[in-house]
């Protein structure tokens, strides 16, 4: 590449001229090519360790004039051919010029004008992308990709100073990280070390600071452990790997690749040395975390933030913290924990001015909302500007609801009357008001369904009578409490939120306000208010509409909370089952998951159908995220947390419970539900209250302190069943004694046996307990989740590969461990559709919900690249001829996708079986489908290929009464119009599957001429890189030039049908009856004459010979031929077609000069000019044909061919060599350059 002239003072310091005239000098970096020596060693030591430009550039140009010292570089080299070409450019376009300069600093001058130049012309037509990266990350780059061989597509995020620990040697170098790898090189004193490892590959991630490997980075995967350390910030590197495994993991769950995120603000100012992607990833974390804290929706971006101090009225202080600011939302976080959060939509704004500033105030800022509260912030740095920042916005905001004052002014009526507890309702009333789609469109539901603006609860409980007034009274004080923390510290979505607001929760909320809090809480309001009608939107457009999920949702409807009179009848579970069908429309990755189901009805209590659906999004999509997918894999992770908190908290009854296996049976029942299955319904919501304000947090904490309080029967326990009913009574007698609702009779307490009752334990007293013995902090638990993540994933892909393994037949003769291996090379060649060809089918079908053999699926490109690494035919430029073939043959439902099953089965019938097996193989790849009908010019031979490939049929048909096959035909149709199969149907095609694989040699179809010159050139092509090369060549031709003779003889006999009609073998059938051949084959003949050149490429095509003349060519030379009726095994068929053939034509009768033309067709070279030669001339007969038997019966002659095709090769050679290509595991090489003995 050119360079800008950079001035160079020695110039020979390092390197070796190669070349050289008056005004350039080509260089050779030492140490590079062969020779160096130990000068060479060490320069290529000090490339590695000081990150030299030298080491993906070895080449240079140098100009230089005779008496000047000084150097001027002006194009650097990756490759010899590279900087050749620039060093030829120079010597042909300047030398000739310079010579008439008398002055040297002219020369330099015109040179460098003209250098720059070339690149400016270079430049012009480049469009800039967005964010240009720094030169010497570029360099850096493109250093990585050439040093690994990544394609271009793999981008390059950071990349670090470390040493590998190589045993008990620490190796210095450089470690890459990519999107989709990480990579690690050194080179030390001729020691070469190359690691390159997938982030989808890495099982364990984490920092560790041990005696051996002090402050270092552990990266494990399923083959290896490997130890990173000495950085200079090992923790933004953690990070970066974090969040990197992360993606990867995500990509495996639900085939989620990166992309670059097009909305995050750009910088005023790249900073020096970080790429985009690196960028984009921090903007990212910062976006995560700033949703995470303050609960906002998925699509809100962060900003900025400032640090700040904000005035609270309550406690007169001014409180230090940071302010956050999107597009959306005003935030704010203290310095301290729990000490004050604030969350201001900016469509509740409407005034933000600057106050005057003081010493004891500086810079501050007042915010005004709708709901009269104002906010005064102070200490900020850049004041102007963020308020033209919050403007900006906010006329954004008002641009994007031009009705949204009215629903500001609703949602701020529930700010401005916290003594009015019913001014709530009127609030939660609004997205479904008369003027949203809701009554204007549900036809299918009831208009006025009273679920649509209040909750279940108080529809089922208005005239119940409280019985316990002491509840009663409690309920009161609860409210009064809270009416009073409204009015000191505003109420709805901008209240102060502090640590007394906790104590409040945990104290319990009171039914009238549980709906509202959670809403608020979770953030579900803000979600809600934004998008009115999008729930009624999706009623509408699920209703009547039947899929997988409303099934399952129709079946739990009634297993749904059945012990409460609000699901007792029609009204509670038409409100369930619209919202769990809407979300699972919404939704189509999760759809619908058993639990689900509990957890919206105790919602639907609370609060409105769209409260309830809201309240759903946020709990699937955001709290518990990944819980209700297809494999509980949130629900899986949170576990495996649980079960580490038990060994740190617990350690004593931690590994008794894995003995027993207890926690595992539990706690997804506990967390997939919140408790609400396992508890009685009055204590269970307690526990939703505070899960809704702090999180999983609070559902982990209450089981340490369930297992802690049963600890000591636990211990004593024998077995599982006696463990879960212990955990089961506690569960059950855990009440709620200020509850004002009905009890309602829960269905575990029939675990209670007639023993003594258990001691009723108090919910308020178990969350007590839970916080003040298993405090945990949100931050720890997401790392935590993330440590899990990566094993609980990984678990799931081991299982499902062993899920896939099982499912392949029998008859695939590979071991279990190559079907494992295979497996992987799959897997990771479907990945890399997702790395780097985001437009490829493969990547865009990828379903995470269809059954695991279905997951992974390749299209046709990327099984040629594995078939051309895999297959033991190795063919040269014709390996992409036979793959394409190959992979027709296996798509047979012709979605130009196939799984695993088919690709295993395709590569299986090249490595195993007898030479039968692998001829039959060889011989379908010549035969339609196999033989793409795309290539044929000709519209007749489409319309053969058609008949030719449904040829089964056909001879099914050639032995039945023809009035009889369209009584068949009917009956298929009207089976196709029936319902929906039931399992007989798939019994049914199950044993049509099985039928199939017994398929004989007989029941393949015969090969007319031009297919079986394709299968010559197919085998000189096979046979051209083996050690027999010359051996087989002539065997070969031998073969081929008998079986065209085969087939002359065949075709005399099949065109006099009609002379002898019953002149046959005694007993034969109408199979040898003249006229049905007759017909068809008037046909054939017109389309060779007149298309002489329907074949431009390697694959060819002709008509159809009929069956019936080819069941005549192969009968006629054998008078003792049995008939139709008698019943012979496969080995006798397959001899007497041998001998049926040779009684035709005996080996020892041909000679080579007796052939015909025909056989340059075989005996040329594989792509010669002489096959289209010979085509043109028309000399392809379409009456000519060859059976199957006949091509093994004449190979059979030939011990060359016997002993190629019979000859074991080991596919685990080729399935390491293909795993090393696709990364699949850590490759590192430790080898000596050769320079080091010079």
């Amino acid at each position: 590449m050119w360079l800008g002239p950079e001035e160079v003072l020695v110039a020979n310091a390092l390197w070796v001229t190669e070349r050289a005239n008056p005004f350039f000098v080509l260089q050779r970096r030492r140490g590079h090519g062969r020779g160096g020596g130990l000068t060479g060693l060490l320069v290529g030591t000090l490339d590695v360790v000081l990150d030299s430009s030298a080491r993906v550039a070895p080449y240079r140009i140098l100009h230089q004039t005779h008496d000047s010292q000084v150097y001027w570089t002006v194009a650097r080299g990756s490759s010899r051919k590279e900087i050749t070409e620039h060093w030829e450019w120079l010597e042909n376009n300047l030398l000739q010029t310079l010579s008439i300069f008398d002055n040297e600093e002219d020369i330099t001058t015109f040179v460098k004008g003209k250098i720059h130049g070339i690149i400016a012309e270079e430049n012009k037509n480049l469009q800039p992308q967005g964010d240009e990266d720094p030169g010497k990350f570029k360099e850096a780059e493109l250093k990585m990709r050439k040093q690994f061989g990544m394609p271009e597509g793999e981008k390059l995020v950071n990349y670090y100073s470390c040493s590998y620990w190589k045993g008990h040697v620490p190796r210095q170098g450089w470690l890459y990280l990519t999107v989709n790898h990480l990579c690690f090189y050194s080179f030390l004193l001729g020691k070469e070390v190359s690691l390159v490892v997938q982030w989808v590959d890495v099982i364990r991630l984490e920092k560790n600071d041990t005696v051996l490997f002090p402050e270092s980075i552990r990266v494990d995967t399923r083959d290896h452990e490997l130890f990173f350390s000495m950085f200079l910030n090992i923790g933004e590197t953690f990070k970066l790997m974090e969040q990197l495994a992360n993606l990867a993991m995500r990509q495996l769950l639900d085939s989620e690749s990166f992309l670059e995120d097009k909305a995050l603000p750009r910088p005023a100012r790249p900073r020096r040395n970080i790429s985009a992607l690196k960028r984009d990833l921090d903007a990212r974390a910062k976006n995560e975390y700033y949703r995470a804290t303050f609960q906002l929706p998925g699509d809100e971006h962060l900003d900025g933030h400032t640090g700040c101090t904000l005035w609270t009225p309550f406690s007169k202080l001014h409180i230090p913290g940071q302010m956050f600011i999107s597009s959306n939302y005003i935030c704010f976080a203290s310095k301290e924990e729990n000490a004050c959060h604030l969350i201001i939509p900016l469509r509740e704004v409407t005034i933000v001015e600057k106050a005057d500033s003081s010493s004891v105030l500086p810079s501050p800022l007042s915010i005004s909302t709708k709901s009269k509260m104002t906010f005064l912030f102070a200490n900020l740095k850049d004041r102007d500007f963020l308020v033209q920042k919050i403007s900006d916005f906010l006329q954004k905001t008002s641009s994007k609801q031009p009705g949204g004052s009215s629903t500001g002014r609703k949602a701020s009526g529930l700010d401005s009357a916290p003594e009015s507890l019913p001014s709530l309702q009127e609030a939660s009333e609004q997205p479904v008001s008369p003027t949203t789609p809701w009554g204007g469109r549900q036809s299918s539901l009831a208009q006025e369904a009273p679920t649509a603006s209040q909750g279940l609860l108080k529809l089922f409980q208005r005239n119940a009578p409280v019985e316990d007034l002491g509840a009663k009274g409690a309920e009161t004080e609860k409210e009064k409490q809270w009416n009073s923390h409204f009015c000191e510290y505003g109420r709805g979505m901008c209240m102060y939120r502090t640590a007394k607001m906790r104590e409040l929760v945990l104290k319990g909320i009171p039914e009238r306000l549980r709906g509202e809090l959670w809403l608020l809480f979770s953030g579900a309001w803000n979600e809600m208010v934004t998008h009115p009608g999008y729930y009624a939107e999706l009623v509408e457009e699920s209703t009547g509409k039947y899929t997988l999920a409303t099934e399952e949702i129709e079946r739990d409807l009634h297993r749904s909370m059945p012990e409460h009179p609000a699901f007792q009848n029609e009204l509670g579970i038409a409100a369930l089952r619209r919202v769990l069908t809407a979300y699972a429309f919404r939704n189509p990755t999760i759809g619908y998951c058993q639990a689900m189901n509990i957890v919206t009805s105790v919602l639907l209590l609370y609060g409105s159908e769209e409260e309830a659906f809201w309240l759903l999004v946020a709990l699937c999509e955001r709290m518990l995220p990944d819980y209700y997918n297809t494999r509980v894999v949130g629900a899986l992770v949170d576990q495996s947390i649980f079960e580490e908190l038990t060994r740190d908290f617990l350690p004593q009854l931690s590994e008794k419970m894995q003995d027993l296996g207890v926690i595992a049976s539990i706690s997804l029942s506990w967390f997939l539900t919140i408790f609400l299955s396992v508890m009685p319904f009055e204590s269970a919501v307690v526990i939703v209250d505070c899960f809704f304000y702090e999180g999983v947090k609070v559902v982990l904490q209450v089981a340490l302190a369930i297992l802690d309080a049963k600890m000591k029967q636990l211990l004593d326990c024998s077995d599982e069943g006696e463990a879960m009913t212990i955990l089961g009574r506690y569960l059950d007698n855990v009440v709620n004694k200020q509850s004002v609702s009905l009890p309602i009779p829960h269905l575990h307490a029939l675990l209670t046996s007639g023993d003594d009752p258990p001691e009723e334990v108090d919910i308020f007293d178990l969350l007590k307990v839970s916080y003040e013995k298993f405090s945990l902090r949100a931050d720890d638990i997401e790392q935590m989740r993330f440590k899990q993540r990566l094993k609980v994933i990984q678990s799931l892909e081991d299982t499902a590969k062993r899920s896939v393994v099982r499912a392949i037949p029998g008859d695939i003769d590979f071991s279990v461990e190559e079907l494992e291996d295979l497996y992987v090379v799959f897997k990771a060649k479907h990945l890399t559709s997702q790395y780097w060809g985001n437009g490829q089918p493969a990547a865009v079908r990828r379903d995470p919900s269809l059954p695991y053999l279905e997951q992974y699926r390749i299209d046709a490109s990327q099984f040629q690249e594995l078939f051309t690494s895999l297959t033991p035919w190795a063919c040269g430029a014709h390996t992409p001829v036979l793959a394409g073939r190959m992979f027709r043959l296996l798509d047979q439902n012709r979605d130009s996708l196939i799984n695993f099953k088919e690709f295993v089965t395709g590569i299986s019938r090249m490595y195993h079986g007898d030479l039968t097996d692998k001829l039959k193989v060889l011989y379908k790849l010549h035969l339609p489908p196999a033989l793409s009908p795309e290539e044929a010019e000709s519209a007749l031979e489409a319309t053969h290929y058609f008949t030719e490939d449904s040829r089964e049929e056909a001879l099914q048909q050639e032995e039945r009464e023809e009035a009889g096959n369209e009584v068949v035909q009917e009956k298929r149709g009207e089976e196709k119009r029936t319902s929906t199969p039931d399992y007989r149907h798939y019994l049914q095609m199950w044993a049509k599957e099985k039928e199939v694989q017994k398929e004989t040699i007989k029941d393949l179809p015969k090969m007319n001429q031009e297919q079986f010159i394709e299968l010559c050139k197919t085998l000189y092509n096979v046979f051209s890189e083996d050690p027999m090369e010359q051996d087989l060549y002539h065997a070969i031709a031998t073969v081929a030039s008998l079986l065209l003779h085969i087939g002359e003889v065949g075709k005399r006999f099949s065109a006099q049908p009609s002379r002898k009609p019953r002149d046959g073998a005694p007993g034969e059938d109408q199979l040898l009856a003249p006229d049905p051949p007759q017909d068809p084959a008037q046909e054939l003949p017109p389309p060779a004459v007149g298309d002489p050149q329907a074949k431009a490429g390697g694959d060819t095509q002709l008509g159809k010979v009929p069956q019936e003349s080819q069941v005549v060519g192969e009968g006629c030379g054998d008078e003792g031929q049995a008939s139709p009726s008698q019943h012979l095994s496969d080995n006798e068929t397959k001899d007497d077609m041998s001998m049926s053939s040779y009684s035709v034509v005996s080996t020892g009768s041909l000679q080579c000069e007796d052939l015909t033309d025909d056989t340059v067709l075989v005996g040329g070279e594989v792509h010669s000019p002489s096959t289209t030669t010979t085509r043109s001339g028309g000399s392809v007969d379409t009456e000519w044909s060859i059976s199957f038997e006949q091509i093994l019966a004449s190979i059979l002659t030939e011990s060359v061919l016997v002993n190629f095709f019979e000859k074991r090769v080991d596919i685990g050679l080729k399935i390491k060599d293909q795993r090393k290509v696709e990364r699949q595991f850590s490759t590192s090489s430790d080898h000596e350059h050769s320079g080091v003995l010079g």
